[in-house]
């Protein structure tokens, strides 16, 4: 009889220390799960201000480009730095050129903000198309385009934008606003 009560206090001793560490083990992973969603919700956070960063550093950046295209559109001599036609557009030509690039630059920065959609990006480029100074600006600046990293997303961005010109010089100019087919996000 005394080594029944010994296996049976053994046996409840045993359960016991299972329960304990089950106990254990569960508080355990409680606090393992609430640090790693702490962690989660860090990452999360330093994320968004990764993010956050970026845009300002892409609004820096434009703000420095116009600030640039500006000084440059407002005195000649410094419009000969920007000259990549070799000298075969006037001066007067080249400052247009020079506000062209602002414009598409500017929707540019805009849409790799995400303050504007690819759509609404297509939108804005039938419409500059439309205009045969921005037009001559983009034929005289295919060759700079041309030396984009092919899977970049300026270069994807210019080759929607030439896709668009080159159905809209098939289409009929009269319904100018209804040609191509606007990209999927």
């Amino acid at each position: 009889m005394a080594t029944l009560k010994v296996k049976v206090h053994g046996l409840r001793a045993a359960a016991a220390a299972a329960v304990g560490l089950l106990a254990g083990a569960a508080v355990t992973l409680v606090a393992q799960r609430s640090t790693l969603d702490a962690l989660h919700a860090r990452i999360e956070l330093l994320e968004q201000a990764a993010q956050t960063q970026r845009q300002a550093n892409l609004a820096h950046q434009q703000r420095l480009h116009w600030e640039l295209l500006s000084k440059a559109m407002d005195d000649p001599e410094l419009a000969e730095v920007l000259d990549a036609y070799d000298g075969t557009v006037s001066p007067r030509k080249q400052r247009q050129f020079l506000f062209s690039n602002a414009l598409y630059t500017n929707a540019l920065c805009y849409y790799r903000m995400g303050n504007m959609t690819r759509e609404e990006f297509f939108g804005f480029a039938r419409g500059w198309l439309q205009n045969p100074i921005f037009r001559e600006y983009w034929y005289a600046t295919r060759p700079h385009r041309a030396t984009l990293i092919s899977t970049s997303e300026e270069a994807q961005i210019g080759l929607m934008v030439e896709d668009l010109l080159a159905q809209l010089e098939e289409a009929d100019a009269d319904e100018w606003w209804v040609v191509g087919e606007p990209p999927g996000e």
